[in-house]
């Protein structure tokens, strides 16, 4: 799954760590979403979405196949 949050979180000052914190993860987690390694739960994906003010959609695409 591709996403847009390394730009989002850098768009909004944001290190790794302190959104990771915002959303109660672990930095490892937002590392290995962003490099897209890992796909994070809906509620996470929420959660994500809610904390930059967008839909999901706005920031997960799947990938092209």
């Amino acid at each position: 799954m591709r996403n847009r949050l390394p730009q989002l979180r850098a768009d909004k000052a944001l290190s790794q760590a302190s959104l990771a914190s915002a959303l109660g993860v672990s930095r490892q987690t937002i590392v290995s979403i962003e490099r897209g390694h890992f796909s994070p739960s809906l509620p996470l994906a929420f959660r994500i979405a809610a904390l930059f003010d967008c839909t999901i959609e706005d920031i997960f695409t799947p990938d092209p196949d």
